[in-house]
């Protein structure tokens, strides 16, 4: 195949990964979101427990914007949309369940793009990331089951337990000291 065709594939490869960038992008902003207001609620379990979903999130984006270089590509560094602020507890839960099924769905469509253009590398990065993205799915769907199903008695059970979602991370300043 001529140079030009590769290319072209290429850019087609790049433009799937950064559209997912940009989805991780706001995923990492709207679960932050929810994580501080989840606890301000004092709904601190639901609160951890999104608060490490955001950074699988951030990680997911990581590993795209890698890819996205590793392919001679800039990574985006805008989101997809903007953050749905101060949701309550029981909207939450049903709103971040269609965000990752739809996400689910891009994903699924971005491994077609992949298949096409012939990049194995981005598609079986797309499929390790679906994995991770059902996994959110399902704790998110079934949350939100528990509060239709449970409502109050549900929540009351989850009020006032911690936020910690262990020891912090060292981050780049501490590093340095050691």
């Amino acid at each position: 195949m001529e140079k030009g065709g590769r290319e072209a594939r290429k850019k087609k490869v790049v433009e799937a990964l950064n559209r997912a960038r940009a989805m991780e992008l706001m995923a990492i902003s709207q679960y932050m979101n929810q994580h501080y207001n989840l606890d301000d609620m004092d709904y601190g379990d639901l609160a951890a427990k999104v608060k490490l979903i955001a950074i699988d999130e951030m990680r997911h984006a990581e590993m795209f914007a890698e890819r996205i270089k590793e392919l001679g590509g800039e990574p985006t560094v805008e989101p997809e949309g903007g953050v749905m602020k101060g949701q309550k507890v029981d909207a939450i839960f049903p709103f971040n369940t269609k965000l990752e099924d739809d996400t689910i769905d891009s994903y699924n469509q971005f491994i077609q793009v992949c298949r096409e253009n012939g990049d194995a590398i981005s598609m079986k990065l797309f499929e390790t990331i679906v994995d991770e993205e059902q996994v959110h799915l399902n704790y998110f769907s079934n949350v939100s089951d528990h509060i239709k199903t449970l409502g109050a008695a549900y929540l009351s059970q989850i009020a006032g337990t911690p936020a910690d979602v262990g020891p912090p991370s060292k981050g780049f300043v501490n590093s340095q000291t050691e």
